[in-house]
């Protein structure tokens, strides 16, 4: 099993940046997708964006389009989420996500493990 360990959280205005991080403990293979995914109080889980590790292709949520950037760093085993022009409704726990298999997609049960979340906090 995986873990997976979130952080670069915090509190932004809006129209800010915010770079979040994940960081994999463990083997990670070509064919692993890692996605991150965030809720906001009372609504459900949802899909922000995906990318596998071998070949980095990436899956965006289409309000993010644009404006976030998921990327990989192989050799420190680390996943980003690059976030700009920030709005108050991308308030949310923003959690990243494995699935040890190619799947780039956006259903959360999919994924097999799960980080503790960090907070992102937009004020206007």
């Amino acid at each position: 099993q995986v873990q997976l360990r979130e952080s670069g959280g915090g509190l932004v205005q809006t129209g800010g940046s915010l770079r979040l991080s994940c960081g994999t403990s463990g083997p990670i293979f070509s064919f692993y997708t890692i996605a991150w995914f965030r809720q906001a109080p009372g609504k459900e889980r949802k899909f922000v964006a995906s990318i596998t590790w071998g070949d980095g292709s990436t899956n965006y949520e289409e309000s993010v389009k644009g404006r976030f950037t998921i990327f990989r760093v192989t050799g420190e085993r680390l996943v980003y989420l690059q976030m700009n022009s920030l709005k108050t409704e991308d308030t949310a726990v923003y959690y990243c996500a494995l699935k040890p298999s190619y799947y780039n997609g956006d259903t959360p049960d999919r994924y097999d493990d799960w980080g503790q979340g960090t907070q992102v906090t937009v004020s206007s």
